[in-house]
């Protein structure tokens, strides 16, 4: 998929969501809300990505490692959150950048609104009033899309993706979808990296869960062709 496609953004308003797309160079995020916080929220990012790229004038491996990194003292918060997620799976620390951006923003604009998700490149922060559903494109071997549930008592929350099939990051492994749902975004976007990067058969499908398990996710699902694995707080929906 590249980036420009996003097929699955839905800019339908309903009495509950307002949508909106704010875009800030290669940062696109998708905001649905109760109200128009785009203003605000272009500002976050912009302050944000000046600081990812103030550290990477730093720490040129911080931009190209794909494992730990030393962490530099003095660095901002979202290259402590990075640094944080990417050490507990075992990841280079911008495997959990989508996921920082899009948690970090969310925390900024929650006060803002009564329910908020913020999609960037298929990596969810969400806080909930009311139940809500969360649907995986894992690109069509044998699932169209898989439905999660999501309880609202269990956000603020992060799901992200990763996928061998679709989207332009970097995979070593072979599933269809590796989905994370973690309490911090940033941890579910590194965690997903890991877990997508164990399974490369049917038989590493187990093993990649329970991985993902002690990473610190409170929920995985992995698709491989015509399998699922789904492991901790998970529910399936239509």
């Amino acid at each position: 998929m590249k980036r420009a496609e996003r097929f699955y953004r839905d800019y339908t308003e309903t009495g509950r969501w307002r949508s909106y797309r704010v875009k800030v160079d290669t940062s696109d995020l998708y905001i649905r809300a109760d109200r128009d916080i785009s203003g605000e929220a272009e500002a976050i990012v912009r302050r944000l990505r000046d600081l990812l790229w103030e550290q990477i004038d730093r720490q040129p491996g911080f931009l190209t490692a794909l494992e730990p990194v030393t962490r530099l003292p003095g660095s901002p918060g979202i290259v402590t959150m990075m640094y944080d997620a990417s050490e507990r799976a075992g990841v280079g620390p911008m495997a959990a950048v989508a996921g920082a951006v899009a948690g970090l923003a969310g925390r900024e604009l929650e006060p803002l609104c009564g329910e908020i998700i913020i999609e960037n490149g298929g990596d969810i922060w969400m806080k909930l009033a009311e139940p809500a559903s969360v649907t995986i494109f894992p690109g069509g071997h044998y699932f169209d899309t898989v439905a999660l549930r999501m309880d609202p008592r269990r956000t603020p929350c992060g799901v992200c993706t990763s996928s061998a099939r679709i989207g332009p990051s970097l995979s070593f492994g072979r599933a269809d979808a590796a989905t994370i749902i973690a309490p911090d975004a940033a941890l579910a976007d590194a965690i997903a990296t890991e877990v997508c990067n164990r399974v490369k058969t049917e038989d590493d499908m187990e093993n990649a869960a329970e991985r993902g398990m002690e990473c610190g996710a409170s929920g995985v699902v992995i698709i491989y062709r015509d399998r699922l694995v789904a492991r901790g707080d998970v529910e399936l929906t239509r």
